[in-house]
């Protein structure tokens, strides 16, 4: 039988969104923002939630731009991102990261971080605590050394990072199970 857990914030895995945004003064921050994911396929969109206290919120709201980061192999640093404030300290200097304007959106990104969404705000929309930004990807940029052969992303070379929402830790990602929409269609067939 299963017990209950009450309402509470749980999901596995959670992605690790680093968001990259310049501020009022033009400075490069980013945050780690644990909730959001892809909510669109056309137009491509990904949604993050902040909190209005965060100095990401403002930013995101002034400029309706920001970056979406993969962080990867770069990212032992990630709860610095979480802790502590762009108001009151450079994430980008502390870390050792190298801020790189984005082609596309007046957004920065991390250098070393190995996939990148550039994404323009299209949406916002106040749910309580929290205001969901949605982005539509305008482009989407990736290290040669985390793609596979078919050009594309291979989580496994990527190895992102994920969050665990019920004892806030982060873990990594395993090997293949299945592939999708494949597996479990004998059971139909």
């Amino acid at each position: 039988m299963k017990q209950s857990l009450g309402a509470k914030t749980l999901l596995f895995p959670t992605p690790v969104l680093m968001v990259g945004t310049y501020d009022h003064e033009g400075k490069p921050n980013i945050m780690n923002a644990a909730w959001g994911g892809i909510c669109c396929s056309q137009p491509p969109c990904i949604a993050v939630s902040l909190r209005k206290a965060t100095h990401t919120y403002a930013a995101i709201v002034e400029r309706k731009l920001y970056c979406r980061h993969s962080v990867g192999k770069a990212g032992e640093t990630s709860g610095l991102y979480g802790v502590a404030s762009g108001r009151d300290v450079d994430k980008f200097a502390v870390a050792g990261l190298t801020a790189v304007k984005s082609d596309l959106v007046d957004a920065p990104y991390a250098a070393e971080f190995p996939f990148v969404l550039e994404c323009r705000l299209l949406h916002t929309l106040e749910i309580g605590l929290h205001t969901q930004f949605v982005g539509e990807i305008m482009d989407v940029k990736a290290d040669a050394d985390v793609l596979g052969a078919d050009g594309l992303p291979d989580i496994l070379k990527l190895k992102p990072l994920v969050y665990d929402t019920g004892h806030r830790g982060y873990y990594g990602i395993g090997s293949l199970l299945g592939q999708a929409f494949s597996i479990g269609k004998e059971l139909v067939e």
